[in-house]
């Protein structure tokens, strides 16, 4: 009689474990998705992964393992960090870059991302409508790597036309 009210607790209690697990997984979660950020990112990178570690680190996922963070830029440029519609994140790798356009208008907007090899050639280019980013896009022998970032309504009508000569570090 004893073990059966020993296993019925058990049972009992593994239930209510299962059911919290179940309908409120986030009270379990220890912290949030982090993100490897280089020693070189500038103060609005780290601010932008301080106010939106969530982001950041999906961003890095969608590249594959193993990425740093080197720079994060809100668009349109000389918009506040936190009233941005777009941020460009790039992120690095073992010589490698990769760049992604996180939409952060909530709704389905033309996107347009490309990164090109020094010199402008063999791009990798991802455009669309896209309602959470554009990218990943790639290059090799990051250094310099000319990129483009356009959003808007449509390829006609952007607010968004953001061209770098270089979005990771030189040199």
């Amino acid at each position: 009689m004893l073990i059966s009210k020993v296993i019925l607790r058990a049972a009992a209690a593994v239930a209510v474990l299962t059911a919290g697990l179940l309908t409120a997984p986030q009270a379990m979660a220890v912290e949030g998705p982090a993100v490897s950020i280089s020693a070189k990112a500038d103060a609005t990178t780290r601010a932008i992964v301080r106010d939106d570690p969530a982001a950041a680190a999906a961003a890095a996922t969608v590249c594959g393992t193993g990425y740093t963070l080197s720079k994060g830029i809100p668009l349109p440029i000389g918009t506040d960090p936190n009233l941005r519609l777009a941020t460009l994140f790039a992120y690095e790798k073992s010589g490698n870059g990769c760049a992604i356009m996180d939409n952060n208008v909530g709704a389905s907007r033309y996107m347009y991302l490309s990164i090109c090899q020094v010199g402008g050639t063999s791009c990798d280019v991802d455009k669309g409508n896209f309602s959470s980013y554009a990218g990943p896009v790639y290059v090799t022998s990051f250094a310099c790597a000319p990129v483009t970032a356009k959003m808007g309504t449509s390829s006609t009508s952007l607010y968004i036309d953001y061209k770098s000569e270089y979005v990771f570090p030189c040199g």
